[in-house]
Parts: C-alpha cells; structure tokens; sequence
C-alpha cells in the first residue's frame, strides 16, 4: 500500500505546480521575494514606507455553487477570475490597492491539467487587479470530494495610507450615486439560479442559445465577476474624492448599499437608470421570483456603487469610462434613517 493506492497521487501533484508556474509568472510584481514552492510567500514593503500610515486591508471569499455550472460545461479556466474579484473587489472598496494573493484548491482527484486551467483563470484576475500570486494549496482528498469536482477559494492582502481610506465619514446628502457596470450574475446567487434552471443543469441544457440572452444560457451565467480595481485606481488619479464605496455581491442591494453608509444617511436609487442585463429578467420570469427579492439576492446590473461630491460626477464617470467600465448615475444621498430607497 502507498499514498496512490489511497488515492493522492504526488507525481500529479509536482506536474500541477509546473503547469502553473507560467500562469503565475504574468502576475508578478517587483516586491514578490522569493519564486513559487517555497513554503510561504514573500512581499517587501519597502516600496510603501513613504505612506503617512500604511494600514493593511484584506479579503477573503470563494466561488461557491457557480462551481457546478463549471463542472457542467467542463470550463475551468474563468472561475478562478471570480475567486480573486470576490476578494480584491472588497479590499479595493475600501480604499485599497490589492499587493498579493492566495488561492486553495481541494479536489477529489488532481488532474494536472484541470487544476493548472483553474490556476490560469486566478493568474488572470492577479492581472487584472495588479495583484501577486504569491503562493497557494492543491489538496488532493479522496472520499471527501468526487473526484471530478473540487472547490476553490482565496484570500487578498492590500495596503492603503489611512488617509486615504474610504469610510464614508464626509458622506452627505445631495452626494451623487454612480453605479458601475457588472458582467452578470457574478458569484453570488447561484443556489437559486441552479433551483429556477434546475431542468437546464444539464451540457445539453447550458449549451441553448437564447435569443434574449444573445448566447447560451450556460455562457451568460458563467461569465466572470468584473474586477473593479482599476476603475477606483482611475478615479483616484484623476482626483475625485470616493466618500463611500459598496460592492454588490450577496444579499444584493438591501444588504450592501446601507454598508457604505454612515448614520442619518440613506441611499435613493433609480431602478430605471441603468439597463438590466438581460440574464435577470429570464431569472425572474422562470423563477416567478419577486421584484424585491431579486434586488436582496443579486448585483441587478450593478456591481460596485461609488458615493461622489455632485461636482465631480462627470470627472468621476470619465475616470470610470477610461479604466474600461461603464458608469451609470443611479442616484442620490439624503438625510434619513440608514438604509436604501429603490424606486
């Protein structure tokens, strides 16, 4: 009897680590000390001594049941962009900049291939949010996983001058409400989707086009989560001062928004300010799924709400617009309890 006869198999797992290596080589920055395999991972923090009062800012989440439409349509190589956007989008909501990351990986069976795919996808994200990948785990266990399914999940690290964090603090009414693009369903809500779709969780039945859709329904419910850290890079260089910030993942926006918010404020916003991606509308129409709980479960279009002075509501949507995301005003603060008015 050896480990393979129990169904870890280590060879795979070294071959994992070399497919990997390339992904994570178009991650890296100049403070990562160190190369991948070590046993932890390395970051200097020289670069940021000049900062007044560097505060350390970090976030952690998962996939969640998005991962069995990748299981369904054998595509692995996009989830791991929703893995580290779930992250760096919230380090990043606050003011962020998101400097590494780390992902785990747990499978029933490593296949070499399958977890250098899930890993291009997390270099990919890195990329995007200017953020190393500095290190990580494949745990291969047996009996507990199937062996073609595996969960995935990850944590950010960033920095920011305290001074230039956001907390909502200068929040008042009158503040313009600009609401960012999202990709879709992102990453959360999937439970439900799987139940309103429950007969079309099948290759066959995620391989449909919808004409409203303009593409299968399994590529429109896959599509990664936007990340949203350049837009707030943008709007920082151009000099728009971000008085609040939310980011719209679960509970949508009855449990988000009133987290940007600071006592004797509330946010009003515009249902018809913005086009809702047609994904939804289906969403709701299958599921007979209500209005409201619809806006307490997903983004609705909607995936991060910036709170700007009225000033510099076209700079801020130009800085948006240049960081390749499209901006939308969707409303306005005014004095009141804490919490949100959609109408």
């Amino acid at each position: 009897m050896d480990y393979k006869k129990a169904g870890v198999d280590i060879e795979a797992g070294y071959r994992s680590v070399e497919l990997m290596k390339e992904h994570v080589k178009r991650t890296m920055r100049p403070e990562v000390l160190g190369g991948l395999g070590g046993f932890s991972g390395a970051f200097s923090m020289k670069g940021f001594q000049a900062m007044e009062e560097p505060v350390l800012l970090s976030g952690t989440d998962g996939v969640g049941t998005k991962l069995k439409l990748a299981f369904l349509m054998d595509k692995h190589n996009t989830v791991g962009i929703d893995c580290v956007a779930m992250c760096v989008n919230d380090v990043a909501c606050a003011g962020g900049e998101p400097l590494f990351f780390l992902d785990y990986i747990a499978c029933g069976k490593n296949v070499p291939e399958k977890i250098a795919a899930i890993v291009s996808g997390v270099a990919e994200g890195c990329r995007q949010s200017g953020a190393a990948l500095i290190g990580g785990e494949t745990a291969e266990m047996p009996g507990f996983y199937p062996e073609d399914e595996y969960d995935l999940a990850g944590f950010a690290v960033g920095i920011a001058d305290k001074k230039d964090m956001i907390t909502g603090e200068d929040l008042a009414a009158g503040d313009t409400l600009i609401g960012m693009a999202s990709t879709g369903v992102h990453s959360n809500g999937f439970s439900l989707v799987r139940k309103v779709f429950e007969k079309e969780m099948t290759s066959e039945g995620l391989n449909t086009y919808y004409e409203e859709l303009g593409t299968t329904l399994g590529e429109a419910l896959i599509a990664p989560t936007r990340i949203y850290v350049q837009a707030l890079k943008e709007l920082k260089a151009a000099g728009v001062k971000v008085k609040a910030c939310c980011h719209i993942t679960g509970g949508g926006f009855y449990e988000n928004v009133p987290r940007m918010l600071k006592e004797g404020t509330r946010a009003v916003i515009r249902k018809d300010s913005y086009p809702i991606p047609p994904i939804f509308g289906l969403l709701a129409k299958k599921g007979e799924i209500e209005e409201k709980i619809m806006y307490n479960t997903y983004n609705m279009g909607i995936g991060m709400i910036v709170a700007v002075d009225p000033a510099d509501q076209e700079k801020a949507a130009e800085a948006i617009r240049k960081a390749g995301d499209k901006p939308y005003v969707i409303g306005t603060i005014e004095a009141g309890e804490k919490g949100v008015d959609l109408c």
